[in-house]
């Protein structure tokens, strides 16, 4: 039996947050496992008279390129691959794991290096501003989650306002809603975290604020920007655990002077900490800063895409920056962490109170 919700979601992906027209080119780029949903975007962008393109990969196929790689294949991509990044109008991406933790034992050097090598592929949709990124619900996603399969479904789909008669009206009133935010945001020149463990500042002078309404990430729910490179002074703990690359990283703790990341410790995963700081001259500084927004998120679940867009914590991602925010970080590493808000913190834009334990003050963002 076919999911409704599937059907919305292809629907809110396809019309919504690439508003796709006919004639255009579009990549679907996804692991087998989301065989169902992958069948909804294809039907949706035949439906409005798109040419899907597609890249569906048989999972255990990234763990056996990690095995079997040579020199070569870190070091030129397939002209192939560039052409079909180059020619596309648009690109679909859609997470399905079938194994979370199944690069827990590859060197970090030969992530970094695969990531250095994939850069221009990724700038090449970053220019376009053509891409979307959601995720299909599976068994090891639940797994890494604490949940049931069928629970960790319903999870999923109420953060993307699946159950909403029109999810893409819902996205709509809520991109307004920010824009709202956004406003507040760009009057101030400073923004300061406080916290359990955290005391931080950060110059946004100059600086745009990008309105996360469900164009690129779905689920999404986020303002974010890209901070002045050289204005992060303090310290800030991030209690979110976070799973990437195969690793669980959980506990982390900061301190930046004049931007940079001058100390970092964590309580799990430290060793891949520290290989990501030190992947390049731009990875110990912020590439982003980010506002969650996301109430129908009820908590964490080790999933970055869900995680950054809890409503009542904010987010830094450590390398490169976006370039519509006029942040100027380069780096092959854009890693976001997170930290909640709920007990105890606060956000200040200069010195006015814009949100505290988790809540934003004149502002109605649910």
């Amino acid at each position: 039996m076919r999911d409704e919700r599937l059907k919305k979601l292809a629907r809110v992906l396809v019309d919504y947050s690439l508003e796709v027209r006919a004639g255009e080119q579009v990549i679907i780029n996804s692991e087998a496992s989301a065989e169902p949903l992958i069948k909804e975007v294809y039907a949706r962008l035949l439906q409005v008279g798109a040419s899907p393109v597609m890249q569906v990969s048989v999972p255990g196929t990234q763990e056996l390129f990690f095995e079997y790689a040579q020199d070569i294949h870190y070091e030129k991509i397939p002209s192939i691959r560039r052409f079909t990044y180059e020619e596309a109008d648009a690109q679909i991406g859609i997470l399905a794991p079938t194994n979370t933790r199944a690069l827990a034992n590859v060197d970090p050097e030969k992530q970094q290096a695969l990531g250095k090598l994939n850069q221009p592929l990724q700038e090449i949709m970053l220019q376009k501003d053509r891409w979307v990124l959601t995720l299909f619900p599976t068994t090891a996603l639940a797994q890494e989650s604490d949940m049931g399969l069928e629970e960790y479904e319903e999870f999923v789909f109420e953060a993307m306002a699946l159950g909403e008669e029109d999810p893409v009206e819902f996205w709509r009133k809520k991109a307004g809603k920010q824009a709202r935010l956004i406003e507040r945001l760009e009057r101030a020149r400073q923004i300061r975290i406080v916290g359990p463990e955290t005391d931080l500042r950060l110059s946004i002078e100059g600086r745009k604020f990008v309105n996360g309404d469900g164009k690129h990430n779905m689920p999404c729910g986020e303002v974010f920007t890209g901070p002045v490179e050289d204005s992060a002074t303090g310290h800030i703990f991030f209690g979110v655990p976070v799973a990437v690359a195969g690793r669980e990283v959980s506990g982390v703790r900061m301190h930046f002077e004049e931007g940079k990341v001058v100390e970092a410790s964590a309580e799990k995963g430290e060793e891949y900490l520290n290989a990501m700081l030190d992947a390049d001259a731009g990875s110990r500084f912020l590439g982003e800063l980010g506002i969650g927004t996301n109430y129908g998120i009820p908590r964490p679940s080790r999933n970055i895409l869900f995680d950054e867009k809890l409503g009542g914590t904010v987010h830094l991602a450590v390398g490169r920056s976006y370039a519509q925010t006029g942040g100027k970080n380069d780096s092959s590493v854009h890693w976001d962490l997170i930290c909640d808000l709920h007990e105890g913190g606060e956000i200040y834009a200069d010195d006015e109170l814009l949100q505290r334990g988790g809540e934003f003050v004149g502002l109605d963002l649910a």
